[in-house]
Formats: structure tokens, sequence, C-alpha cells
């Protein structure tokens, strides 16, 4: 039930950012994260570094739901053979 009012919520946020097309700086942030590479003698070089990088999950919640609306479209007015 919770989880009803929160995307009924959510939904209402993206249509006003999508019609208004205003991007949040936040929706464009990442972490990222710096990692030693194992078994290096020397770490100066940039290679000795691993990056992992983190989205924003609004943003990942919002691709899977477009990507769903589309993927309904696709299916109700047959626009694949």
């Amino acid at each position: 039930m919770i989880a009803l009012i929160i995307i009924k919520n959510l939904i209402k946020v993206v249509s006003y950012y999508f019609a208004s097309r205003i991007i949040l700086k936040s929706l464009k942030e990442f972490i990222i994260i710096v990692l030693y590479k194992k078994e290096k003698k020397e770490y100066s070089p940039l290679g000795s570094y691993k990056l992992i990088a983190f989205k924003n999950i609004l943003i990942k919640i919002l691709k899977k739901y477009i990507a769903n609306i589309i993927f309904k479209a696709v299916e109700k007015y047959k626009l694949l053979p």
C-alpha cells in the first residue's frame, strides 16, 4: 500500500520534470570509489587504480519506468514485426 503511494507521487514528480524539461543536477551525479589493483609494486601510475562509479538510484528507477511505458506501447500498437 505504501509502495503504491510512493510510486504515484514519484510519477507526478517525474511527469512535472519531463514536461518542464528540467534535469536535476543530482540525477547527473555519480559516486566514484577508487580501489587499488592487487599486486602492483608502484601506485603512482593511473593504471594501478580501479574506478567504480555508482549512479543515482532515482535515475535508474526513472529509466526502468520509461522503458516499461515504451515496451507496453510497442506491444499495444504492435510496432515490432
